[in-house]
């Protein structure tokens, strides 16, 4: 007789098996990151085509397989739907996913990485908060969160508010981290120490960032013609 759990969760990755099926990616709070099967979840009528789809935030109902776990069931409680229409954010979320899914394991507690994504998704998606600034904190906070900050970089000085910014994002909890903003000059400043940390601690370069650096740089280029 087949045992299922109920997991909660997040797609970070979907991919096409088959005529009608998908493998998927789940970073959960009570497993850590999962591989899961979903039969027929790319036939029109499946319950599953959205609940499978990266971004889908809710409860998942499973059964472990040989290699991997089957999703039955989903109850989606997010869909984080502005992407849709919000292309150069949903490229800043797709980023965010790549870097959950490079950092978090199965089996380890990644509540707090789990919590650390969904707020800063939420963090995007406020016409109050500037991109680059939630970037930064959701870098800086996912390299803290893995265990890994080592300090300010020694080798050159920073504004007293950038140091700030940075004790601010390594100390605080989840909840309280986007309720700040900078002035461009620290924003500059934070830009450079998280390029600096990704370097440094990623042994990859993500497909999600290139495409994300080429839409920056377009911008750029657009505002000086």
């Amino acid at each position: 007789m087949q045992e299922f759990i109920k997991v909660t969760g997040m797609i970070l990755r979907t991919v096409p098996i088959g005529e009608y099926d998908r493998r998927v990616v789940v970073l959960t709070k009570e497993r850590g990151k999962i591989s899961a099967f979903a039969k027929g979840a790319r036939k029109p009528n499946s319950s599953l085509v959205a609940a499978t789809s990266p971004f889908s935030f809710g409860e998942f109902k499973l059964y472990a397989g040989r290699s991997s776990y089957n999703m039955t069931e989903a109850d989606i409680y997010n869909y984080f739907e502005g992407f849709r229409e919000d292309f150069d954010g949903a490229c800043y979320g797709m980023y965010f996913l790549d870097v959950m899914d490079y950092y978090t394991r199965e089996n380890n507690d990644e509540r707090a990485m789990l919590k650390l994504l969904y707020q800063s998704l939420r963090a995007l998606l406020a016409p109050s908060l500037g991109r680059e600034l939630v970037r930064c904190v959701f870098e800086l906070k996912a390299l803290a969160l893995n265990g890994e900050y080592p300090g300010l970089p020694e080798d050159r000085a920073y504004l007293e508010s950038t140091a700030y910014a940075v004790d601010y994002i390594v100390g605080s909890t989840v909840e309280k981290l986007y309720t700040f903003t900078v002035r461009k000059e620290v924003l500059t400043e934070l830009e450079w120490i998280t390029e600096r940390f990704r370097r440094q601690f990623m042994d990859r370069e993500l497909k999600s960032l290139a495409v994300l650096e080429g839409i920056k740089s377009q911008f750029r280029i657009e505002n000086q013609t």
